[in-house]
């Protein structure tokens, strides 16, 4: 149990009011946001802060306003996610720095994206340094949006001719019923995630003209078999969703100069009955694999609402005390 302590008074430096000014956040927002996660009191005159609080989290928050105060001065505005994500890392952090992964920046048409979280930064690293690479854990941590600006940056670097979505199509507990139209407007319910990162990305037009072209292409899974993808980026999402025969049938799908991103939540699947999640058993049987990389996300690199990570690890708790392994599959 943290004891109280003395406050902790330190210097952010170099001097730089507008790093500063981007730290505290509007109204001292991103202040306010470490003390209520954290239970401590900020109070600062210009670049001295004081800290006050128990021990621990009084280290842990004069921790996060350095790393933050550092960010700041990387051209890119802290938001209230960033300031969420340092704050999920620290007790990592504060244990050891040896493990800490390079940061990896990737370039798109409209923006610059950079891991938040370590896991994200390993993320990126290994879809860089692999061919196959598995994206695992809960909604919400950049699995299938970090995916997607790699492959963008594949395309945009001309390392592949184009981008293959691909994601199983289950329903999630709902029964959806007949959808009408062509084969593209019948699976462009379950590739929507995938839209949104592109056009977010590369914009509705560009996005457009190059599905036009087939320079980024949808392609059903069920729709795969006895093909073979060369010079491809291919994203499979929602992998948990998938039988131990589609994911084999998708990774035997790779040809000359591909590379391949797996994403998914094992504590999601949909599958009918007692059928074993093809991502379950893969990351199982392949992890070990040399040039093929596994990826395991936490709650705690949920970068959406604060409160999602939460409600992760309320249902992980609850899994975890209903199920005698210990596992949610």
């Amino acid at each position: 149990m943290n004891s109280p302590t003395q406050p902790v008074t330190f210097l952010l430096d170099p001097e730089d009011n507008q790093r500063l000014a981007d730290l505290c956040g509007e109204h001292n927002a991103h202040l306010k946001q470490v003390e209520e996660r954290l239970g401590v009191r900020i109070s600062h005159r210009g670049h001295l802060f004081c800290v006050d609080g128990p021990d621990q989290d009084v280290r842990h928050a004069q921790d996060v306003l350095c790393a933050l105060y550092e960010d700041s001065g990387k051209g890119t505005p802290l938001s209230p996610d960033r300031v969420q994500v340092a704050i999920s890392e620290i007790p990592a952090e504060a244990k050891s720095h040896q493990d800490e992964p390079d940061d990896v920046i990737i370039r798109v048409r409209k923006a610059m994206i950079r891991g938040k979280s370590l896991n994200q930064k390993r993320y990126l690293g290994n879809i860089l340094r692999h061919d196959i690479n598995f994206g695992v854990g809960p909604a919400g941590t950049g699995k299938t949006y970090l995916a997607v600006a790699c492959a963008v940056q594949a395309l945009a670097e001309e390392t592949v001719d184009r981008i293959v979505l691909a994601r199983p199509a289950v329903e999630a507990g709902e029964r959806l019923g007949f959808l009408p139209g062509d084969i593209g407007q019948k699976v462009d319910p379950y590739l929507r995630p995938l839209y949104d990162a592109l056009y977010e990305m590369l914009g509705f037009e560009r996005v457009g003209r190059l599905m036009e072209r087939h320079v980024i292409e949808l392609a059903p899974l069920a729709y795969m078999r006895g093909r073979t993808l060369s010079h491809a980026f291919v994203i499979l999402d929602e992998a948990q969703n998938t039988t131990e025969s589609q994911m084999k049938m998708f990774l035997t799908r790779l040809g000359f100069g591909s590379r391949a991103v797996i994403t998914g939540d094992p504590s999601q699947v949909d599958l009918p009955g007692q059928t074993r999640s093809g991502l379950v058993h893969a990351v199982d049987l392949l992890s070990s694999v040399k040039g093929i990389s596994v990826t395991r996300f936490t709650p705690q690199d949920v970068v959406r609402h604060p409160l999602v990570q939460r409600v992760i690890e309320a249902y992980e708790k609850e899994g975890r005390s209903a199920s005698p392994s210990g596992r949610v599959d």
